[in-house]
């Protein structure tokens, strides 16, 4: 896919990188420093707000002429967020409660066109419902050990070695990996952003 501008992905996820570079959408990796805040208890908007937060701070550092996708993602279970886990133990705690049942993962992404002296934000959030088989507390201390769930929301990673406790998923299923590409992929070119040429 040919776009208008660079593309600067405001993320280090190795997750992201794989679905842009599948998209054929060439990129480049610019992280966001700044500290994200939540401000909201509902994981929609949790997703699209932080999304946009990391957008706008990395489109700080540019003039114009770029195109800046900002993405997060959280893990819902009864109404309560599950973002990364701090510790092994928090991890243990999160796929324990995950287990034997179904949730929805959350993820907001931001699209900030920069042209001109003009700034475009287009923020949109996909979600997905997944259930878990039970899963055994040695299973999941086996697991922890992996050292997998650490930088992941709800604490396990839907394409790794948790794959095999995952019974359905309901929704796009990249949205549970980091990034509906999909959706993204459609967007951009809604936006008018797609450089085609005869």
């Amino acid at each position: 896919m040919n776009l208008k501008y660079p593309v600067i992905l405001a993320s280090a996820s190795p997750r992201r990188k794989e679905l842009l570079k599948l998209a054929d959408i060439a990129f480049t990796v610019h992280p966001c420093e700044e500290e994200e805040v939540i401000k909201s208890s509902d994981p929609k908007q949790v997703v699209m707000d932080l999304a946009c937060q990391k957008a706008c701070a990395v489109a700080k550092e540019y003039e114009s002429g770029v195109i800046v996708i900002g993405s997060d993602t959280v893990v819902a279970l009864d109404g309560r967020l599950l973002g990364k886990p701090n510790s092994k133990e928090e991890a243990k705690v999160m796929l324990k409660m995950l287990q034997g049942r179904e949730h929805f993962v959350y993820t907001g992404v931001a699209i900030l066109v920069k042209q001109g002296g003009d700034t475009v934000r287009h923020i949109f959030c996909e979600s997905a419902r997944v259930t878990m088989y039970p899963v055994s507390e040695r299973e999941i201390v086996k697991y922890v050990e992996t050292g997998e769930p650490m930088d992941k929301a709800g604490a396990y990673a839907v394409q790794g070695k948790s794959s095999v406790f995952i019974r359905s998923v309901e929704g796009e299923y990249n949205t549970i990996v980091g990034l509906p590409i999909a959706r993204l992929y459609q967007e951009l070119k809604e936006m008018g952003l797609e450089e085609v040429h005869d």
